[in-house]
């Protein structure tokens, strides 16, 4: 139960930290910074795939997140680039 606790309070943790790189990276995308984009998304990446190599998160929502934030960054750079 001890160990539980503490692995519950790891992944909380963990997850935050997903959750606010997440948000960073949407935010520099909304704000039309894409380099700062860049960089916040490959952190973003990384995260989330130590996220779910340590099962954290289960590997195929690790996999859909990251899909996701490629997604919504290709999609905000064509479109300030067709702008």
């Amino acid at each position: 139960m001890r160990q539980g606790a503490k692995r519950r309070l790891h992944n909380r943790i963990s997850k935050k930290v997903l959750k606010t790189l997440t948000k960073k990276t949407l935010a520099s995308m909304a704000a039309k910074d894409f380099d700062k984009g860049a960089t916040d998304l490959k952190a973003a990446t990384s995260k989330i795939d130590k996220a779910g190599a340590r099962r954290v998160l289960h590997p195929n929502t690790a996999a859909r997140r990251k899909s996701k934030l490629a997604r919504d960054y290709n999609a905000a750079l064509a479109k300030a680039k067709g702008a």
